[in-house]
C-alpha cells in the first residue's frame, strides 16, 4: 500500500509549494498586486504547476535541478493552479498571457516580458 501513497503522493499536501528552491506559494489574487509591485525591484518568476500532470512535474523537477540561484535578483512563485484556479486566471487576465500549464512567467516592472509552457521553460534564461 506504501508504494501507492508514494506514487499518488497520498501523505503529501499538494498545495505546498516544493522544497528545493525558496518558492512562495501564490494562493491568492491579491498577491497579484504584490508581485506587481516588487517586480519593480527584482525580477519574478511564476511556475504555474498542474499537480495531476507527469509533464509539469518532470519540468518542475528539471527547472529546479537546472536553476542557479546565483543568476541574480530573482524571486520565486508557485501556483498550484488546480487547487487555486481563479488565481491562474487572473494571471492570464493581468499579464495578459494565454493559459497553459506548466507555465513559467517571468514579470518585470509590471508586466511579463516573456513566457514558456511544457518544455520551452527548460529553455528559457533567466539572466
Amino acid at each position: 500500500m506504501s508504494l501507492f501513497k508514494n506514487l499518488f503522493n497520498a501523505n503529501k499536501s499538494e498545495k505546498e509549494a516544493p522544497k528545493s528552491l525558496p518558492w512562495k506559494s501564490l494562493t491568492s489574487t491579491s498577491q497579484l498586486d504584490e508581485i506587481s509591485e516588487l517586480s519593480k525591484t527584482k525580477t519574478v518568476v511564476i511556475f504555474k504547476h498542474s499537480t495531476r500532470c507527469g509533464i509539469s512535474r518532470m519540468v518542475l523537477k528539471q527547472f529546479e535541478r537546472d536553476f542557479d540561484l546565483k543568476e541574480g535578483n530573482i524571486e520565486l512563485y508557485y501556483l498550484d493552479l488546480l487547487s487555486y484556479r481563479s488565481v491562474s486566471d487572473e494571471i492570464a487576465i493581468r499579464f495578459q498571457v494565454l493559459h497553459q500549464s506548466p507555465q513559467l512567467l517571468v514579470i518585470k516592472n509590471g508586466v511579463c516580458v516573456t513566457h514558456g509552457s511544457h518544455y520551452e521553460i527548460l529553455e528559457m534564461s533567466l539572466k
